[in-house]
């Protein structure tokens, strides 16, 4: 893909293993490329005043409430797997 604005500054953060984990699957659930897609996304909103306090509550309660959905998605999976998995072992 070729990018129509060269991108020449670099900004870095430190984040835990945690934190870091937790972008990884926010960029898993929404579709971004990257962490750094994701990140720059953000701050491209953040920028563009798209995420002001009043409107950003709404948003971040949905994206709660999907994770959690997710989460138990996956918990659910990981059970039905070990369970496919202790029946083949029998």
């Amino acid at each position: 893909m070729r990018v129509l604005r060269p991108r020449s500054r670099i900004v870095g953060i430190r984040m835990s293993e945690e934190e870091f984990s937790t972008l990884r699957q926010i960029c898993v659930a929404t579709g971004a490329r990257s962490v750094s897609d994701l990140a720059r996304e953000a701050m491209r909103g953040l920028l563009n005043g798209e995420n002001q306090e009043s409107s950003g509550d709404g948003s971040h309660n949905e994206y709660s409430a999907q994770m959690r959905n997710l989460e138990q998605k996956v918990d659910k999976l990981s059970a039905e797997i070990a369970l496919f998995k202790a029946d083949r072992n029998l």
